[in-house]
């Protein structure tokens, strides 16, 4: 069978060897800044906080060919709130997933909330990418899915070669899109999260219009270097919210994403053509 190598899939589905050896440089920078005011475009937390609005916006979309990666801060600002936390004003470009190409800007801000869980996100970005393609390659897939017989079954997206089977790319994106959900709650200003690999994959048959799909995942903390495994339960249909549930080892609890509902800590404003944008 053809395999694509994950080279060409974007940054993140590295072999786990690699994985364990790349992010050095990401656990270098300093402890979270106490002072207001702008902050070096390559400041640690300043991209930590704008893969965060990442995870936030993936998992909002809920779209397996939208997938957006960080390309480059362009600028960040730091305000402390006495009490209540740390608030990031983010300018950064954005990378499709797969392809590495551009695909827009991003105005952010990201809140890490002493008292709550997960960081508050508002989000708001341009997007150069065909959205009628994008549509259309989801519903593809949507509808191979709803007429498999037979429940796709895969381990090890990627292998320890760095390669995932064409076959298997619109599963492995999925999980990256429910993954987003668990890795922007789990974030906080010192902690980060990566998906390092699906470890395996099982597609329920279902009687109803959605699909549905189990996942064993390993995620890749930044800056501890650390491996975390987590299941997650993945519910899609396309053009509505997805609905992710997960366990994690380390934490021995359930946690749930909601219906859709806008009760999250955060905001999308608008994915917009490059043209509808004043960024």
């Amino acid at each position: 069978m053809q395999r694509r190598s994950a080279a060409r899939l974007g940054p993140l589905p590295l072999p786990l060897p690699l994985l364990l050896l790349l992010p050095l440089a990401w656990a270098e920078g300093p402890s979270p800044p106490r002072a207001d005011g702008e902050l070096q475009a390559s400041n640690r937390l300043a991209g930590q906080a704008a893969r965060v609005a990442l995870h936030y916006l993936n998992y909002r979309l809920g779209s397996p060919s939208a997938l957006r990666a960080l390309g480059r801060v362009r600028k960040a600002t730091l305000k402390t709130i006495p009490g209540i936390g740390h608030k990031y004003y983010l300018q950064f470009t954005t990378e499709d997933y797969k392809s590495s190409q551009n695909v827009g800007t991003c105005l952010a801000t990201v809140f890490y909330l002493k008292r709550k869980p997960r960081p508050a996100v508002n989000i708001n970005c341009t997007y150069t990418k065909d959205q009628k393609q994008t549509r259309e390659d989801d519903y593809s897939f949507y509808k191979k899915m709803r007429q498999q017989t037979k429940p796709i079954i895969g381990n090890d997206i990627p292998d320890s070669y760095g390669n995932i089977e064409p076959a298997l790319e619109p599963a492995w994106a999925l999980a990256v899109a429910g993954s987003s959900y668990l890795m922007w709650e789990k974030s906080t200003e010192n902690l980060g999260y990566f998906m390092a690999q699906v470890k395996n994959v099982k597609q329920w048959i279902t009687k109803d219009d959605s699909i549905d799909f189990d996942y064993s995942v390993v995620l890749h903390e930044i800056p501890t270097q650390e491996m975390i495994s987590c299941h997650l339960r993945v519910i899609w249909t396309p053009g509505h919210p997805l609905k992710v549930k997960y366990f994690c080892l380390s934490e021995n609890q359930w946690s749930e994403s909601g219906e859709g509902s806008g009760t999250e800590s955060g905001s999308t404003n608008g994915i917009f053509n490059e043209k509808e944008a004043n960024i």
